[in-house]
């Protein structure tokens, strides 16, 4: 369970990092903090790229960066858009490879909060390890 402070500062966060995206295509820029299990915040922002399909969104970036850092236990990921756009299908899945008890806040260019729920809130039935042969089931 998160703070209000601890809410707060990771909203913050995500809010802030939203200026450093590069969104020259849709300028729909994103930004994404994610909350560790240690209490360490990961940033990302979407990277667009002419290229379409070659394109990162935030939220991914920040969970990648956490994983290279040998992160793998995640408590909660703010994401900043413009609307309150929820995580797209490829950003829920990576998430759910992690864990879906992850809180997901998601809030508009105001801070307001528009969506709040777990990972399997925002991805019902998704594709974990323990789907694959061999691996223990959740």
């Amino acid at each position: 369970m998160l703070s209000d402070k601890q809410r707060q500062e990771l909203i913050q966060s995500a809010l802030s990092v939203r200026q450093m995206a590069y969104a020259p295509y849709s300028d729909y820029p994103v930004g994404a903090a994610l909350l560790t299990s240690d209490g360490k915040v990961y940033t990302g922002v979407n990277v667009e790229n002419a290229a379409y399909p070659t394109s990162m969104c935030a939220e991914r970036v920040a969970v990648f960066k956490a994983v290279s850092e040998g992160k793998r236990e995640f408590l909660a990921i703010a994401v900043a858009t413009n609307n309150g756009g929820s995580p797209c299908g490829s950003c829920r899945q990576v998430l759910a490879e992690f864990g879906q008890a992850t809180l997901v806040l998601v809030v508009d260019k105001n801070g307001s909060l528009i969506q709040e729920g777990s990972v399997s809130d925002f991805l019902p039935g998704a594709f974990t390890p323990s789907d694959l042969p061999g691996m223990p089931k959740a």
